[in-house]
């Protein structure tokens, strides 16, 4: 078990790290940063870091190079950084050997979220969800452990499977789900209800966590892909 996951947080920009090492530190991660690729591989060197958040664009040594000489010895799961929005350059960061990618501006919340969830998929039971998870300054709240949802403070009721699909998704924001993979995920290999009844639940949640259906903030339906869930917050430039 561990007791206290260690972050590494890469970035030239002392603003970010500033913030992500605040969000980091509210959630009682251990938080170490740098401001360069080689001193970015110096603490590396001497630390047991659980996760890497790395920028792309580091003086004196490039995110690429560090990601690399990372790969060579270790497995640590590794969050890439980077302004870049050209599809083949995220192709190339995910290739040499980055777990999840997201480009700048970002939510901070969101990289917070995809951290979590990270770390869940890489040590498995070693890392419980926060209690409560809330999203667009407060609209939404999330009571995991009670399985409550308040909605501008108000309490909102879903059944168990609906907000077996709520949690799913909102614990991969911006992550695509098919149907039959989201009932694989909500539900378990051996449901026997039929993808089509995902529609239903989205449908139900929506209308009870959602300002306008027509134009949902939180689920949204990528066409001809899926649902996914995407959080509502302030952006760091």
């Amino acid at each position: 078990m561990v007791d206290n996951f260690k972050i590494l947080v890469v970035d030239d920009e002392q603003n970010i790290i500033d913030v992500v090492k605040a969000y980091l530190k509210k959630e009682n991660f251990e938080v170490f940063t740098a401001i360069d690729g080689e001193e970015a591989l110096n603490l590396f060197n001497r630390e047991n870091f659980h996760l890497i958040i790395l920028d792309l664009m580091l003086p004196k040594i490039t995110g690429e190079e560090v990601c690399n000489k990372i790969r060579a010895t270790s497995n640590v799961p590794i969050i890439m950084l980077t302004a870049k929005v050209d599809e083949d350059e995220k192709i190339e960061g995910i290739s040499i050997g980055a777990d999840d990618y997201i480009t700048k501006p970002f939510s901070v919340r969101e990289l917070v979220v995809r951290v979590r969830a990270l770390l869940r998929r890489s040590y498995r039971d070693e890392l419980p969800m926060a209690d409560i998870l809330t999203f667009d300054n407060g609209d939404l709240e999330v009571d995991i452990k009670k399985m409550l949802v308040r909605k501008q403070g108000l309490p909102i009721t879903l059944t168990t499977n609906e907000f077996k699909v709520l949690l799913t998704l909102l614990s991969h924001p911006n992550q695509i789900f098919s149907r039959e993979q989201l009932v694989q995920k909500a539900f378990g290999v051996d449901y026997e209800g039929y993808d089509r009844t995902v529609d239903t639940y989205v449908k139900n949640i929506r209308q009870k966590i959602e300002l306008n259906q027509k134009d949902p903030r939180y689920i949204i339906t990528v066409y001809g892909m899926g649902y996914k869930f995407s959080p509502n917050s302030s952006e760091v430039k």
